[in-house]
This record gives structure tokens, C-alpha cells and sequence, in this order.
């Protein structure tokens, strides 16, 4: 399946799941040095909004289950 990201690429997702978990992990990372900030929060907004599509997928996905 595909999704679109922020950004309007296309990105192609081959296990659900495992995506999901990777989006989790890269909400929550910053760098340690602080000139780093607003990277760090643009990015946050770009995997949050990953993750979010990703689960929504899922969800109809166990809906139809």
C-alpha cells in the first residue's frame, strides 16, 4: 500500500505493523544539542502525521477483519 507523506511523496508501506512502530519511535527523537530544535520539531510534526495516517490505516484494516 501507499501513503502520502507531508511532503506529497508517495511512500510505499509493505508491513503495516512494523511501520507503525518505526513512525512511535521517531516521534520521540531529538538531538541532543538545542540548535537542533526546530528540526527536531519539524520532523516530530512529520512522523506524528505518518503515524497517524499509518493507524488509521490499520484501524479499518481490523474493522474489516
Amino acid at each position: 500500500m501507499k501513503i502520502i507523506d507531508l511532503n506529497g511523496l508517495a511512500i510505499e508501506v509493505t508491513d503495516l505493523k512494523e511501520a507503525i512502530r518505526i513512525t512511535k519511535r521517531y516521534v520521540s527523537y531529538r538531538h541532543e544539542e538545542a540548535n537542533f530544535s526546530d528540526f527536531d520539531s519539524k520532523q516530530e510534526c512529520y512522523w506524528r502525521d505518518l503515524r497517524e495516517k499509518l493507524k488509521k490505516i490499520h484501524a479499518q484494516h481490523i474493522k474489516f477483519e
